[in-house]
């Protein structure tokens, strides 16, 4: 009882460890790259404070982290299996193409219609991201290189349809798809500066699910023994073929809702002012979150919270890129800060492991070198 009383106790301290040490280095950084281009770092801080905390800050953050949040659980089902799916910008945005065409085209009730253009976005985005699964169980081609190439091959597949007179129309310098009917966009809930979207529902679903498959079924054991080591997972009979290309249909399918909050809460169609790099984004938020569904949704929001106060830092005279500075020096100390916390729970864990073994070799009444000795000399 003392034993795990202690573990859970060394889980709870590496645990709290690894984010304080990681935003503790992000500022010291941070600050020290202001300080030689010489500006005011504290300043910076309490103007990114004073405006990110305003209640119309917050919900544009809650709206903005939404398809953030998506995307990193689109790329971390892959990283828990060391699938680097990097395809989820192409993927999100192939599939909330057809599914703004198909929403378009249908003149259902919204009931039945919002279902229709999530299940679209969904099947495209998970046959999308299953050609790269597909190659690599059955060609071992590297899901790098595919996903990559799949990136190009849906944004030349895009603008090849998305033509005036082919599946889109122009209005002013847009070139759009058909709008969706009123009655088939998403709900919203109201606050008294601006609506947050009601796509939050689907994320928060999301993140559930994820948490669900992962820890209590039987796929997410398997996706987390190939994710450790291959050669065991397929010794102990779970098809690494099979889970790789389920992981990426899994992924895929995520990723065709990336574009449903801009879809279904915004614009009402796909045009060629559609968002695009929320797939890469993603990846940084994802090894921000640790591939954990809450670490996930608290970087969403940290990322949402510095591109809001981005902008005012730049009517403050700091400089335009500073943002990018500290989105990037996060994320690698993220990673640092989690290697290193990592690397001492493991001494930690060795050590607890020989206090335990020398404990149980004195209860066990074996000879101690000092009782040798003794015996030595009374024979």
């Amino acid at each position: 009882m003392r034993n795990a009383l202690r573990i859970d106790r060394e889980k709870l301290v590496l645990g709290v460890a690894a984010p304080l040490l990681a935003i503790v280095a992000a500022v010291a950084i941070t600050s020290a790259v202001m300080g030689v281009t010489g500006q005011n770092p504290f300043r910076a801080y309490e103007v990114m404070l004073d405006f990110g905390t305003k209640s119309d800050s917050q919900v544009w953050i809650i709206n903005r982290a939404i398809p953030y949040y998506l995307s990193a659980v689109a790329v971390a089902i892959g990283f828990r299996m060391n699938l680097f799916n990097i395809g989820v910008d192409g993927q999100y945005r192939v599939a909330a193409f057809f599914a703004a065409v198909v929403g378009g085209a249908l003149s259902l009730p919204g009931i039945l219609q919002i279902p229709v253009i999530l299940a679209t976005a969904m099947a495209v985005g998970a046959i999308w991201a299953g050609i790269a699964g597909w190659l690599k169980a059955t060609r071992g081609v590297s899901e790098v290189i595919t996903t990559i190439m799949l990136n190009f091959l849906g944004g030349s597949l895009i603008g090849y349809f998305l033509q005036q007179g082919r599946l889109a129309e122009l209005e002013g310098n847009i070139v759009h798809t058909p709008d969706i009917p009123d009655s088939s966009m998403f709900f919203e809930f109201e606050t008294q500066v601006q609506p947050i979207h009601g796509t939050v529902i689907i994320a928060v679903l999301v993140g559930v699910g994820y948490w669900f498959v992962l820890n209590r079924t039987r796929f997410g054991f398997d996706l987390r023994a190939v994710g450790m080591s291959e050669p065991a997972a397929e010794a102990s009979g779970v098809s690494v073929k099979r889970t790789v290309v389920t992981a990426m249909l899994l992924s895929g399918a995520v990723a065709g809702l990336v574009g449903m909050p801009t879809l279904l809460n915004e614009s009402g169609n796909y045009g060629n002012d559609f968002p695009e790099g929320l797939g890469f984004t993603g990846i940084a938020i994802a090894l921000l979150g640790r591939n954990h569904p809450l670490g996930m949704a608290f970087a969403a929001l940290l990322w949402g919270f510095l591109e809001r106060t981005g902008t005012q830092l730049e009517a403050e005279d700091y400089a335009q890129e500073i943002v990018s500075v500290m989105q990037g020096v996060i994320v690698l100390s993220v990673v640092v800060a989690y290697e290193l916390v990592r690397r001492w729970g493991i001494r930690r864990q060795q050590r607890m492991v020989g206090e335990e073994l020398a404990a149980q070799a004195g209860a066990s009444g074996a000879p101690r070198k000092n009782d040798s000795d003794s015996a030595e000399v009374s024979a």
